[in-house]
């Protein structure tokens, strides 16, 4: 096979694995903050095991890790996470309802590419934005 057959018959190639989930990883100052936020705003849960640095949440099919960076300036962060929803409303409403506090750019809204959406910062600055097709 020539170098050029060998592009076109890569190029062509078909992947049979299937991508099937995606857990998003951001950074985190301290697991404890971290875990409060998440478990007592937003409802998360932690599963799977204890690691040093390490922490894992869950809420209905959406997992979050995050790492800890104890160093991490919060004004430097740009961690961003897109998290689709049913019921953004009473999402919205419970969010507030548990003492958490809307993006000051982020209030719930229609946007302009026909998604219904609002956004958090959670302790370490990273942008949680939830979104609902109407």
């Amino acid at each position: 096979m020539n170098p050029g057959d060998w592009y076109i018959w890569l190029i062509n190639y078909k992947f049979t694995a299937m991508l099937t989930d995606i857990h998003p990883k951001l950074p985190m100052r301290q697991k404890a903050n971290t875990r409060e936020f998440y478990t007592s705003i937003l409802g998360f849960t932690t599963f799977g095991n204890d690691f040093e640095g390490y922490l894992m949440l869950q809420k209905d099919s959406v997992q979050i890790h995050f790492f800890e960076y104890m160093d991490l300036n919060v004004l430097d962060n740009y961690g961003q996470i897109y998290i689709r929803c049913t019921d953004i409303e009473d999402l919205y409403n419970e969010i507030i309802r548990r003492g958490g506090t809307i993006h000051p750019n982020g209030q719930l809204g229609m946007r302009p590419w026909g998604i219904m959406e609002f956004s958090i910062l959670d302790p370490d600055h990273n942008l949680i934005t939830f979104g609902m097709d109407l």
